[in-house]
């Protein structure tokens, strides 16, 4: 339901790194930036935008748990987590409820936009947010 990719490194000097990644993603994207201890996410994607199926973001810097479970086993399925170090890739497949919890401040990449939400974004009450 989840996978995590790290970002491939071409490169490094007293500057610091260089990563990057490849996407076929056009039109609007989101940056975050949370403070540690803080969660995003708790909720789910049926995959009806196609920008979220499957939903696509980017840890770019700092430390996150991500934590999630299939909907469809019903609340009470078996949830997992991973630690996620930056610079990562992390793809969520539709009907993973998911959560990002900052470890440290982190800044976050969405490939998707608000629209893309608008009617694909729903709470484990199926609520439509």
């Amino acid at each position: 339901m989840i996978s995590v990719t790290q970002l491939n490194k071409i490169g490094e000097d007293e500057r610091g790194a260089t990563h990057y990644f490849s996407t076929d993603r056009t039109g609007e994207f989101i940056v975050a930036y949370r403070k540690a201890g803080s969660a995003s996410g708790r909720h789910y994607h049926k995959g009806i935008a196609p920008h979220k199926n499957p939903e696509q973001i980017i840890i770019m810097q700092g430390e996150a748990i991500i934590s999630w479970f299939d909907t469809r086993n019903g609340h009470h399925a078996q949830r997992e987590s991973i630690q996620v170090q930056a610079p990562a890739m992390i793809e969520i497949a539709p009907w993973a409820w998911h959560e990002v919890l900052a470890v440290t401040d982190i800044i976050v990449f969405e490939l998707n936009g608000l629209e893309d939400a608008k009617h694909d974004t729903f709470r484990f009450t199926n609520e439509v947010v």
